[in-house]
């Protein structure tokens, strides 16, 4: 099983963040790997473990992003791919259209990234990249496991918070859920005619019509094995878990795992493993991707916290007092 991780470098999470003349100063400061991406990638060095197949790492960034490949590189990765940001746009979908060229070139059975990038807490551009090529994905992963297609497990209809299973087809998204479904709308009826999934054991045309549509309308590069992810996900109404046909894509939280360190042989055998540079050039990219769908206008740091007031008085006289502040400087209620 082949798999892409998206992966991107952000300051360590100890820095502080300075800004000069409206941009974070970057000098003398340590980058790391995105820690969610780390989860993403540990997660994909321990699929391959378990059924085989390769690692590759893709990042889009500056030179200095070549560093956080090299690290994903000493923990496991087979190989690494680097885009070169100049010629692109400060601009989510542009580096999602960069990041999917690759992803297409490499045609995996699984893709991984981090939730989100704790420098800019979007956590837009994967599932921007799963859009693009049409692949189902869900977000926030707390476990993941890939099983054959036969081996479709029984839908909770209990309802209420306990855990349930949603079956997707090719080309959904897992991000929320209603607080009491249990199957995607539509899916059902796709899946023979069975709505209580309680009976897809029971009848073989319903189950067989289920694969069927779970492997339906998947990219050009459908892959050749019959093998879905079965994905937990933790929402507001308790842990959910999701069925999606692969080639898919998936967003790491935190718990998934506990990330490996590089060990000493890693980092020695990193320096010989491939680590491909391209720049925007070399991809398929249209005018149309290269135009920024979004502009920032400032960048600013917070302002400084003001110092607390002592209230005095009655116990009367400091809740209108205390009542007054909070319509007149904290804006919480109106003044009427």
């Amino acid at each position: 099983m082949n798999m892409v991780v998206l992966l991107k470098q952000t300051f360590d999470t100890e820095e502080k963040i300075e800004l000069v003349n409206g941009s974070v100063a970057e000098d003398h400061v340590k980058f790391i790997i995105n820690p969610y991406d780390e989860y993403a990638l540990e997660e994909a060095l321990r699929l391959r473990e378990k059924h085989g197949g390769s690692v590759t790492v893709v990042s889009c960034g500056p030179d200095r992003a070549g560093e956080a490949l090299r690290t994903a590189l000493a923990m496991g990765a087979d190989e690494a791919v680097l885009v070169a940001d100049n010629d692109l746009p400060d601009d989510g979908l542009a580096i999602a259209a960069a990041l999917a060229e690759i992803v297409k070139s490499i045609a995996p059975d699984l893709v991984l990234a981090g939730l989100f990038a704790i420098d800019r807490g979007a956590g837009s551009i994967a599932l921007q990249v799963a859009e693009r090529l049409h692949l189902p994905h869900a977000s926030a992963a707390l476990k993941l496991d890939i099983r054959e297609c036969d081996e479709l497990p029984e839908a909770n209809t209990s309802g209420g918070n306990s855990p349930y299973t949603t079956i997707l087809e090719a080309n959904a998204s897992v991000n929320s859920s209603p607080a009491n479904g249990v199957v995607k709308e539509g899916v059902a009826e796709k899946m023979g005619g069975c709505s209580d999934h309680h009976h897809l054991d029971e009848n073989p045309r319903a189950k067989e019509a289920g694969k069927r549509s779970m492997k339906a309308a998947l990219p050009d590069w459908e892959a050749a094995s019959e093998l879905i992810a079965s994905v937990e996900r933790e929402t507001e109404w308790g842990i959910e878990t999701v069925l999606l046909p692969l080639p898919a894509l998936i967003t790491a939280q935190q718990g998934l795992n506990e990330p490996r360190y590089p060990s000493l042989p890693g980092i020695m055998k990193a320096k010989r493993k491939s680590l491909r540079h391209l720049t925007v050039n070399e991809l398929h990219l249209t005018a149309d991707d290269l135009t920024p769908r979004s502009e920032r206008l400032a960048l600013l740091t917070p302002p400084p916290r003001a110092a607390g007031k002592k209230l005095t008085g009655t116990p009367e006289e400091q809740t209108i007092a205390l009542v007054e502040l909070l319509c007149s400087e904290a804006k919480l209620f109106g003044a009427d």
